[in-house]
């Protein structure tokens, strides 16, 4: 077996099985990657200079083909069900033999890195790839470490990705050909039969999920960071379409990172050393920054360029809307690195509300902020998605339900205590619907949104007066700099308030629903953050 690259002189790959491989290439640079790739057909130039490459047939995360092993380890603390599918230990003993056996004769890129800028929380990572383009990815997405840490790198975590091995379901225990499986005790993660590279990212992101929680009492957050001038820290929790990429790119404020974040008793610090962007629709306008760090060394997935050019078209939609560019964190100008901060003065939920019942801003009490957290709310509206014709209510559990391994009241619990111990504002911002319903209302303005932002992180709102939503009973404030008085209570911008009243109403019935099946869990302190809900009588 024939091996070059910089590596670890500590632990080989022996340390995963007995690796046949052709060639072993290992942590290779950035442009030795591209040419590899280029080598091997997996992808084409842009006139950018980024990589555009074709994940195949998956074009996003496959969340029922991920799988947790259920073991001595796991079995009491995951969060089993839907999300966190179990999966036999032997079994996946058989299928990482598989895997291995499928190496042999094959050339495969190895890449050591890191994941957590905090290096007391760390996890050092080892990936095994058969394609090239994916081991730039995973050079992008995870922290680099120097020549001198390379050389001195013990992996306590490892990926084998290997897109073009097929798993057999009724031998091998998997759902289809592709899978995802998260092993805890052999700290180890296996994927299979899918080219989507987000699977290795958000794979490490559930992994740490349970670490950080479960064993070193450290909060993991799906969210996005920035810090001021001041040295104060903001984060950004808010799901797809509520805007929490535009409003946490701030150039008056150091970007901490994008997605994924924990949260210490010293600080905040990313999981990553880069940025995985949705490039839908992209224009310099709108995202100058995400615009201007698509240049060599970066990743195109799934774009098209415009015919008979190396243009990229970010409006082309035909191999999916889960368009995506993959750079290095120091692509973007405010980007901070290390990316650590101090403990966070500010925490913005995000939602667009397309029934236009939130306020759009207001203070959330400690049981608020935990009972909101939980709920991890917002709204779908038509033309989103296929079968959309209205607005559709969509609760997605801490603002990523879909990678946590442990139980989301376990998060919330954590995000009380930090309240307490830190007196941090915690903030929910309706980017959604004003004067009515989707189809009625109209889109809160971005530069009102913008400013009320910007008033909260400058403590302008510390000395406003607050009145209580009658239904949520969040804090509004009546006041807001740069901001007409009459839109911060959404019942005075309805033309009809028994339409409002009505409405507001169906809503926080939603709420109450879909806590249901967190309630048996959740604490008394939890509970009492819940909208009060009227009883209709027939």
């Amino acid at each position: 077996m024939k091996e070059s690259g910089r590596k670890s002189n500590k632990v080989g790959l022996e340390s995963i099985g007995n690796i046949k491989a052709e060639s072993v290439l290992w942590n290779l640079t950035p442009a030795e990657l591209v040419e590899e790739a280029l080598k091997n057909g997996e992808g084409v130039l842009s006139d950018t200079g980024a990589l555009m490459c074709d994940t195949g047939k998956f074009t996003g995360r496959s969340p029922k083909d991920r799988f947790v092993v259920k073991d001595a380890k796991t079995a009491d603390s995951v969060w089993w069900g839907d999300i966190n599918i179990p999966f036999d230990s032997e079994k996946f003993d058989k299928l990482q033999d598989k895997m291995i056996k499928f190496l042999e004769g094959k050339k495969i890129y190895v890449r050591d890195a890191f994941a957590g800028a905090d290096p007391d929380y760390r996890l050092d990572l080892r990936i095994v790839n058969t394609q090239a383009w994916q081991n730039l990815f995973c050079n992008n997405m995870f922290l680099r470490p120097t020549d001198e840490e390379i050389a001195n790198h013990v992996p306590n975590f490892t990926i084998i990705c290997i897109p073009e091995f097929q798993a057999d379901p009724e031998v091998d225990g998997t759902r289809q050909a592709n899978f995802a499986i998260l092993n805890f005790t052999k700290n180890m993660i296996l994927i299979g039969g899918t080219g989507y590279a987000g699977e290795m990212k958000k794979g490490i992101f559930g992994v740490l999920n349970y670490i950080l929680p479960h064993e070193k009492n450290t909060l993991s957050m799906h969210c996005s960071a920035n810090v001021g001038a001041e040295g104060d820290t903001a984060i950004f929790f808010g799901l797809s379409g509520t805007g929490k990429t535009t409003l946490s790119a701030d150039p008056n404020r150091g970007l901490i990172g994008d997605d994924e974040h924990g949260w210490t008793n010293k600080g905040v610090f990313n999981f990553e050393g880069g940025c995985y962007a949705k490039v839908i629709d992209l224009s310099q306008e709108k995202e100058p920054q995400i615009w201007d760090a698509i240049k060599f060394g970066s990743i195109l997935e799934n774009t098209r360029f415009f015919p008979g050019t190396r243009t990229p078209d970010y409006s082309n939609k035909s191999v999916t809307e889960n368009t995506r560019t993959a750079y290095p964190i120091n692509f973007i100008s405010n980007a901070i690195e290390p990316s650590v901060a101090d403990i966070p003065k500010n925490i913005f939920f995000l939602t667009a509300d397309a029934f236009g019942v939130l306020p759009p801003i207001s203070k959330l009490n400690k049981s608020q902020a935990m009972y909101h957290f939980i709920s991890g709310y917002t709204a779908k509206v038509a033309g989103t998605e296929v079968g959309v014709t209205e607005p559709q209510t969509t609760f997605s559990a801490c603002f990523g339900a879909v990678f946590l391994p442990l139980h989301p009241t376990k998060y919330a619990e954590m995000l009380g205590k930090k309240m307490d111990e830190n007196k941090v504002n915690v903030w929910l911002i309706n980017t959604g619907w004003t004067g009515g319903s989707y189809g009625t209302g109209s889109r809160m303005k971005l530069p009102y949104t913008r400013a009320m932002i910007t008033a909260a992180l400058n403590g302008e709102l510390n000395d406003v007066n607050f009145t209580n939503h009658s239904v949520f009973g969040v804090a509004m404030p009546e006041s807001c700099p740069n901001v007409p008085a009459e839109i911060l209570s959404p019942r005075n911008t309805w033309a009809d308030k028994d339409a409002y009243d009505a409405k507001a109403n169906e809503l926080a019935a939603a709420f109450v629903k879909n806590f249901s099946k967190y309630a048996d869990f959740a604490s008394e302190a939890i509970l009492a953050g819940a909208p009060k809900v009227e009883t209709v009588e027939a």
